[in-house]
């Protein structure tokens, strides 16, 4: 089972560049997609043209903004919008499947803003994300993947000096966050494979940042430790795949 991710920066848009092919690429059997930028029934509407995927999809209150999707060939048990907190649940950020032997949710978490100016939320957030994630954990394993919109470690990030509490997704309180997921039990599924490899998901569309590789990783796929260890075969970053300012992540399950 080959599940991917991608923030792909409005769904409309990277239909007009490419997408079905590099759904084809991917050949995954579920695709989460974040940034969709739009409601439910244009995201339905988008994908039309798109066959052999059943299609879920959690949107923003706000029109053409945020929004997480999925496209699944098999059906999962049930599917899920939203953590059930008020605060959160306007900005279509998380939807969860559920499958017999695990959990698989894609997130696409707030950005702390030009200046900072969304960082209280951010921790905020974290802290509440982390909280429905565990709730889950304690009924069966967890995979979690999307934006999660912070660089981990330097190698995660191609200039991290400038950057350092500086710019959002790379300040120590967006690093803190996800070393709490860390600390909860849950493993960087390309890490776990690649520990030392140089490779981004992110490139601003700024200063030709893409062809330069001069970029951030800030998808990932999270899973339950004991999870990882006995289903997950193997995690890459897809940076051949172009579309949007992100490219896909995956990951490949054994049976």
């Amino acid at each position: 089972m080959k599940l991917a991710s991608w923030n792909v920066n409005g769904l409309r848009a990277v239909m007009k560049k490419d997408f079905p092919q590099s759904l084809h690429t991917l050949d995954a059997d579920v695709l989460c997609l974040q940034e969709t930028k739009a409601q439910d029934d244009q995201v339905v509407a988008a994908l039309e043209g798109v066959e052999g995927y059943h299609v879920y999809s959690n949107s923003a209150v706000r029109k053409g903004y945020s929004g997480v999707a999925i496209l699944a060939r098999e059906r999962p048990l049930s599917v899920e919008p939203d953590m059930g907190m008020e605060e959160h649940d306007q900005e279509g950020r998380v939807l969860t499947a559920e499958y017999p032997d695990f959990y698989l949710l894609t997130v696409y978490t707030p950005n702390s803003g030009n200046e900072l100016v969304r960082l209280p939320y951010r921790e905020t957030w974290d802290r509440d994300f982390l909280a429905y994630v565990k709730k889950l954990k304690k009924k069966k394993p967890v995979l979690m993947c999307g934006d999660f919109n912070v660089a981990h470690r330097e190698i995660d990030i191609a200039r991290p000096k400038p950057n350092y509490n500086k710019s959002a997704g790379y300040t120590q309180k967006e690093i803190d966050g996800m070393d709490n997921i860390h600390a909860a039990g849950f493993v960087d599924t390309f890490r776990h494979f690649h520990p030392d490899t140089v490779k981004y998901s992110w490139w601003s569309y700024r200063a030709g940042a893409r062809a330069k590789n001069v970029g951030w990783r800030i998808d990932y796929f999270l899973g339950c430790e004991q999870f990882v260890r006995e289903r997950v075969a193997g995690a890459e970053i897809h940076n051949d795949i172009f579309g949007s300012d992100h490219c896909p992540v995956s990951v490949e399950l054994r049976a």
